[in-house]
């Protein structure tokens, strides 16, 4: 109980902090992203590369909020930002099969990542699309909220002292210094939330979770529960790699369980941009998590369909080298191209 509390205080003190050091390092941060961020394309492919190096999503998205907050990128930019933020945080999935792989080595490394492709073929089944509509819609849905101004922020109590302590330490510290703090203590904080669900009895966990699989709807709400609680896809999804990988739930019934997950990642997104006080920021999680929620239940709806469609191109992954080859690459190629083409031109 202590180890959770301090882990969700650090996680506030954290989000706080990066938004002061955001502010007070704005006009260095400027000068930086005005030569690797031209243009929202450049946008979405950083935040997609950022997301496969932390090897989490959800620290992307923090770090974006932050830089709208301290108006060093405009609301286009923010939105894709949380967007690629989606599309590149499967790779953690990639890295625990292939450690899973490395551990038994009684498949082969393509058989082990199995469960990451899956995940990154319903990610990006949901999220492109997504990214493209709610790019369309966006000025319409953050227009209103520009006119909020700021949102309610605690009058008292502990939380009140956290803007005050994080202004103190930047002064200390210095901007640049501060925000590599800041950046390193909230990963630390999701780092040793995932250490204390490592503690969980995962054996009985994933005993229950595999008694509902074969129930869709209550599938996808499993889920979409166990990521919102634990803010971790890592937890939610890669607690279930070992079972996938050695054909203990089929694709069919885990399905709806990591299409709830990618919808559950966004609620910690949702947090930063509350704890930072933005409206915009909160229509725009809300804008991403809606369209992704209102995308997940067709799918859903039509899940004969989009299973046959998924299992199609995953099988074809699976049994051609070259087409796995492929997918890979462009899962690489594809954020590097959106980030280097506006620089050359």
């Amino acid at each position: 109980m202590v180890a959770t509390v301090t882990t969700v205080a650090l996680f506030l003190f954290a989000v706080q902090l990066l938004g002061t050091t955001t502010n007070a390092a704005a006009p260095a941060l400027r000068q930086a992203l005005t030569r690797v961020v031209v243009g929202d394309s450049s946008a979405l492919g950083v935040s997609w590369l950022a997301a496969y190096v932390l090897g989490n999503g959800s620290v992307v998205a923090a770090l974006a909020l932050s830089l709208y907050n301290a108006g060093l990128v405009p609301v286009s930019q923010l939105f894709l930002m949380i967007a690629g933020s989606r599309l590149g945080a499967a790779a953690i999935v990639v890295f625990i099969g292939a450690l899973d792989f490395f551990q038994k080595e009684r498949y082969s490394l393509q058989e082990g990542v199995s469960m990451g492709l899956l995940t990154f073929l319903l990610t990006h089944s949901i999220y492109l699309p997504v990214t493209a509509v709610g790019y369309l819609l966006l000025p319409r849905m953050t227009g209103p909220a520009r006119t909020v101004g700021r949102l309610p922020t605690v009058d008292g109590g502990i939380l009140a002292a956290i803007p005050t302590l994080c202004q103190q330490l930047t002064e200390l510290l210095g901007p640049a210094p501060a925000f590599l703090l800041a950046v390193a203590v909230l990963f630390g904080s999701l780092q040793l939330f995932d250490r204390i669900l490592d503690g969980i009895e995962t054996t009985v966990l994933r005993s229950y979770l595999f008694r509902h699989f074969e129930r869709t709807w209550l599938s996808f709400g499993l889920g979409l529960l166990i990521t919102t609680v634990t803010t971790s896809v890592a937890f939610s999804v890669g607690v279930i790699v070992p079972l996938y990988n050695r054909g203990y739930v089929e694709r069919t019934e885990i399905i709806p369980y990591v299409l709830g997950a990618n919808i559950g990642t966004l609620f910690d997104a949702l947090l930063v941009a509350l704890v930072l006080s933005t409206p915009v920021g909160v229509t725009t999680v809300l804008l991403i998590l809606g369209l992704s929620t209102v995308a997940t239940v067709v799918a859903l709806l039509l899940l004969d369909w989009y299973v046959w469609s998924i299992e199609t191109v995953d099988d074809l992954l699976l049994e051609d080298r070259r087409a796995f080859v492929v997918f890979v690459g462009s899962l690489l190629l594809v954020p590097i191209i959106l980030v280097v083409i506006p620089l050359v031109i």
